[in-house]
């Protein structure tokens, strides 16, 4: 894992990060595999609200396609009447703006013991945004759904780099395409999206993992079943039931992937920094794809006792709140905080992430040690 900086240094490549991206903020973006769209943000800028758009992560499968700001989406399939719509022509539709938070399934994979396949995200594939646009259940219900639309097929304009690759394809269930949080997202942090965060336009899930974020988006096929091939049928899948680290799961034994984990990431203080005796602050995020956070703790002491962590934020689901934890140090020596969340429902961010073959929704006890000098 190398910077963007050293990245493009040797390369020569480029990416836009973000409309009007700051040049040291864009180049503090974590290069993973060596491959220009797999792009992670440092923890440092997991102590605020929102994710600015020059630091936010970036993932794609193939790279973008060609940006075309007039890039026409298709609503077509079990519907009335077929409905071919720009961005422009979106905006006749109610705008909102949702925040929440996107995570790709990967996130924290690095951290898998053992080690999995995949690209090996530590802590920076996710970010929070404000998202807007319009609810897809609005340009849905002008389509009219048909009795057997029970699936939205999602297909973008990015294209593999050979014939035998199978295409990004992905379908969420109708309930959750209906939902009133589901968008048709154009704007970014009050930007329009850039292309590396799908522009012109992209799908918005909140609290869903990313991969139903479908980027460059151009067809919505409603359908009776799943969407086919690789990436819905084979891809993205997770245990139904855990398993013993590094044991195969079978086919059978696996779901797709919706809801992500309750998490909290601490992004203060770094891992190994030394910091002057006397006040000290444990900060970072934390959310959950099921319910609003409820309590955030941390624990200086080994976890033989935890104290509760301040909030901000509006909570929500898919939305994480900023957590703090103050105290004080007046003697030198080393000191290791853990975290933990736990959500409205009462689900709780478990010591160890549950293994899995692929290494999706790591979500254990994050660890930060520091040292406090005189």
């Amino acid at each position: 894992m190398i910077t963007r900086r050293t990245f493009l240094g040797a390369t020569g490549a480029s990416l836009a990060v973000g409309i009007g991206a700051p040049a040291r903020a864009a180049d503090e973006l974590l290069v993973h595999g060596g491959a220009p769209q797999n792009l992670g943000t440092p923890l440092a800028w997991f102590d605020r609200l929102g994710t600015p758009n020059p630091v936010f992560f970036v993932r794609s499968h193939f790279g973008p396609p060609a940006l075309d700001r007039g890039r026409k989406l298709v609503i077509e399939g079990a519907v009335k009447a077929p409905v071919t719509l720009t961005v422009d022509d979106l905006k006749a539709f109610p705008e909102v703006t949702v925040t929440s938070v996107l995570q790709c399934a990967g996130n924290g994979r690095a951290l898998m013991a053992p080690r999995v396949p995949g690209v090996q995200w530590v802590h920076g594939a996710m970010g929070q945004a404000a998202w807007t646009g319009v609810r897809l259940a609005d340009v849905l219900k002008k389509a009219g759904l048909a009795a057997d639309a029970l699936h939205a097929r999602l297909e973008g304009a990015d294209r593999a780099p050979k014939p035998t690759v199978p295409a990004f394809v992905r379908s969420i269930p109708i309930a959750r395409a209906m939902d009133p949080g589901t968008l048709l997202a154009y704007r970014m942090n009050g930007d329009p999206l850039s292309l590396a965060h799908g522009a012109p336009l992209r799908l918005v899930v909140p609290g869903w993992a990313g991969d139903h974020w479908v980027k460059w988006l151009t067809s919505i096929r409603l359908q009776k079943e799943e969407a086919e091939g690789f990436y819905m049928q084979t891809a993205y899948k997770f245990p139904v039931r855990p398993g013993e680290p590094g044991v195969a799961v079978p086919p059978e034994g696996m779901r797709s992937l919706s809801t992500f984990p309750v998490k909290s990431t601490i992004a203060r203080p770094e891992d190994g920094a030394k910091i002057p005796a006397g006040p000290q602050e444990v900060a970072g995020v934390a959310f959950s794809g099921e319910a609003p956070i409820a309590t955030v703790e941390v624990s200086i002491d080994g976890g033989k006792t935890w104290a509760k962590a301040a909030l901000e934020g509006e909570p929500g689901v898919g939305r994480w709140q900023v957590f703090r934890h103050r105290f004080e140090q007046k003697t030198p020596g080393k000191i290791e905080a853990w975290v933990r969340a736990t959500d409205a429902k009462k689900n709780t961010q478990p010591e160890r992430a549950v293994w899995n073959p692929s290494g999706y929704f790591w979500n254990a006890w994050h660890r930060v040690t520091w040292e406090v000098v005189a």
